[in-house]
């Protein structure tokens, strides 16, 4: 039996190492400068190499986003896990916040009275703050579908999307209208996505801000 070699790591270095492996094994591709950290911590939470063709950015989003960071946009989130996962004091720094409705007794009674889903009533909640906003979408793709109805609707103008919901009922169709839609956007076209990616790529603007 052959022995199995463990690279003697550091924890502390942990992360630098993995995103070392990372470059190594991208070797010549040729990365946008602006998205590449974007998608170099997608790969880098998941270890799924196909981000690097399925992640879908509009002009100019990258900038735009941290612009709206630096100018106090809050981020709302559709799931407690991206929430978590967001490096709030890091978003705090420039005024923002992290905002989840999802678990508001309000948005239940809402979605109830309304015959809809909670992400569809927490999207409503989010777009009557009256705040500059950045939707990181990582589980339900009738959050994503209602952003759409809300902007075509002229009831909503966020920042930017993060449109990244996981599964198979409606996501891939859900993440194409928002790339249709007149917002700056990053995408995870395909069936691929989740609250950690959600939450990876929130990170990853606000580290590259740091620089």
């Amino acid at each position: 039996m052959s022995k199995i070699k463990l690279e003697n790591v550091l924890s502390e270095e942990i992360e630098k190492r993995s995103f070392e492996i990372i470059g190594e094994e991208l070797g010549d591709v040729k990365l946008d400068a602006l998205q590449e950290p974007l998608i170099k911590r997608v790969i880098h939470t998941t270890a799924d190499f196909e981000y690097l063709e399925s992640l879908c950015f509009s002009e100019n989003v990258v900038l735009k986003l941290q612009e709206a960071i630096r100018s106090g946009a809050c981020i709302v989130t559709d799931t407690q896990m991206a929430k978590s996962g967001i490096n709030k004091k890091e978003l705090l720094r420039y005024g923002g916040e992290v905002f989840c409705f999802m678990s508001d007794e309000d948005v239940a009674q809402e979605a109830k009275r309304n015959q809809s889903t909670r992400a569809v009533a927490s999207m409503d909640k989010a777009a009557a703050l009256g705040k500059d906003l950045i939707f990181a979408i990582g589980n339900a793709p009738t959050a994503l579908v209602r952003l759409y109805e809300l902007i075509e609707e002229g009831r909503l103008s966020p920042k930017g999307i993060i449109g990244v919901p996981v599964g198979f009922v409606n996501v891939v169709e859900a993440k194409e209208l928002i790339m249709q839609a007149d917002v700056p956007y990053i995408v995870a076209r395909g069936r691929k996505g989740g609250s950690n990616v959600a939450a990876a790529i929130c990170n990853a603007l606000l580290y590259e801000m740091r620089k």
